[in-house]
């Protein structure tokens, strides 16, 4: 039994109902014989896919074998025989269109859909290539171009070609446009740059689609109620293209037009969520410094990533009284917004106690534990507080639960030792002694948060091994830039970069180095 989705079934159902009423069950109850014909369960040739309530009769049967014989008079088709054909094709359908919609639904990326949209309808109408035009009609975006079997290049030509003269420029500016245009070369009123364009990518026909849940082609309205980007109008428009003169027929036209129906609310999800996290983003990097402050004797270089959904890492520099600098790296427990705005908070109240007590840097965490244990009693937080001297390269430190900082220079790579404390909000009273070190002319030391070593997927003394191991192959050519030290870490860390998508774990590197 085929393990069809519930939204499939509905449209299958919408579907057979008036297959039957057309006067197929009349037909199985007048053809039916008495006894059970052998012609009945004589094999049958496969069936290219297709759903129609027209299909003509199969080529195998003794019917057309006898016409194609000279003199040898036709025989009546078995009873039944062109009922067993519908139904062996509509099976077909549904299992090509299952199989696809199943792949569509496990591509979790816009762009994964989007490839995935034009590769399966490249196969349901019969082209080779074709492109896919996402522009949500509010104007919120993400407004991109895919194509398959065309290159960047190519996409460039189309795009030259004036928008009204093309199928999907029609569509996306709410103009009547049939969708199928079979002989483009032959149309006399095509527009020239449009014939150069076809001419010279070798291009004959076009069929197009609307992405838009109220009409994909298939002459059915979707019949759902709209949210997000559909709610309002079309997503985009999808084309494909044939070598040759060629359209879809009707058969195909009916498959392509439930697979975009489909395709089209799953792009919609996926364009909701990709909106979400771009906001989640701006958000996340408004909350943290828009620039590194100038202090002389120091160099600071800063990298940072945030989990899609938004994390509670973050890294802050400020300039304090008497040429003295305040650095600090910390972790809010959870993700999401409400993670943002407790990092947020913490952040800023933070700020505050270094300006009036940043030289004590265990009385700074300890005004943040208060702050977060009586404001956000459900909440945990780890940090990590340096108060610098650049002119006596001169640290004074408190950590509350934090990775210790490692030291990065031409004779040492080593991490700080720092005494062993709780994060912040799990005790009730926070109090650790302080730790203070001096880093040598040229040393930078580097400040991170857990999610560095988290992203490796090793265990913790794995990670920090391999930490170690990238900051002592550090190039010498690079030292002398924080940023470039910073850079050659993650590269070594995490092969795959900073956007592989790793759940829950942000990632911040703040290093400063000492002149």
């Amino acid at each position: 039994m085929l393990d069809i989705p519930r939204r499939v079934r509905v449209h299958v159902d919408a579907l057979l109902a008036p297959q039957i009423d057309m006067g197929v069950c009349d037909a199985d109850e007048r053809d039916t014989p008495v006894g059970k014909p052998t012609a009945m369960s004589a094999p049958h040739l496969p069936k290219v896919a297709g759903i129609d309530s027209s299909v003509p009769g199969p080529a195998h049967t003794a019917a057309s074998t006898a016409a194609s014989l000279p003199g040898v008079p036709a025989a009546p088709a078995p009873p039944g025989a062109l009922i067993q054909d519908r139904l062996a094709g509509w099976v077909s359908d549904l299992t090509t269109l299952h199989e696809l919609i199943e792949r569509l639904v496990r591509t979790s990326t816009l762009d994964d859909a989007l490839a995935e949209l034009l590769r399966a309808g490249s196969a349901l109408v019969g082209a080779r290539r074709g492109m896919v035009v996402l522009e949500p009609a509010d104007g919120l975006g993400p407004a991109t171009t895919v194509g398959l079997g065309l290159a960047h290049a190519d996409l460039g030509h189309i795009e030259t070609v004036p928008r009204s003269a093309t199928s999907y420029g029609r569509i996306l500016d709410g103009l009547p446009d049939p969708g199928a245009h079979p002989d483009l070369l032959g149309e006399a009123e095509l527009d020239p740059r449009h014939r150069e364009v076809a001419a010279r990518l070798g291009y004959a026909a076009s069929y197009a689609l609307p992405l838009s849940p109220e009409d994909t082609g298939d002459g059915a309205s979707a019949g759902a109620a709209t949210t997000g980007p559909l709610a309002a109008g079309r997503l985009g428009a999808v084309v494909w293209l044939y070598d040759e003169p060629a359209e879809p027929v009707e058969r195909q036209r009916h498959l392509i037009g439930l697979y975009v129906r489909y395709a089209t609310e799953h792009l919609a999800r996926l364009v909701e969520l990709r909106r979400a996290r771009v906001q989640v983003a701006t958000v996340a990097e408004e909350l943290l410094p828009s620039r590194l402050p100038r202090v002389p004797g120091v160099q600071l270089a800063a990298r940072h990533r945030s989990h899609p959904r938004g994390g509670g890492d973050w890294y802050d520099a400020l300039p304090l009284p008497e040429g003295a600098l305040g650095l600090a790296v910390g972790s809010v427990s959870g993700s999401g917004p409400s993670a943002l705005a407790a990092m947020g908070r913490l952040r800023a109240s933070l700020r505050a106690y270094a300006v009036m007590e940043g030289e004590d840097p265990v009385a700074v965490l300890s005004d943040l534990e208060l702050l977060l244990r009586l404001t956000e009693p459900a909440r945990t937080a780890t940090a990590l507080f340096a108060y610098a001297e650049p002119g006596l390269r001169k640290i004074v430190l408190a950590g509350a639960g934090h990775t210790p900082p490692l030291i990065i220079g031409e004779q040492r790579t080593e991490f700080v030792e720092t005494s062993l404390s709780a994060p912040l909000g799990m005790l009730s009273c926070w109090e650790a002694p302080s730790e203070e070190l001096s880093p040598a002319p040229g040393e930078t030391v580097l400040l991170y948060t857990d999610g560095l070593l988290r992203r490796t997927g090793e265990p913790m003394d794995r990670a920090f091994a391999r930490l170690h191991a990238a900051a002592a192959s550090v190039p010498k050519a690079d030292r002398p830039d924080p940023g470039a030290v910073a850079d050659h870490i993650l590269r070594t860390m995490l092969p795959e970069g900073l956007d592989a998508p790793v759940e829950g774990e942000d990632v911040v590197l703040l290093a400063a180095r000492f002149e």
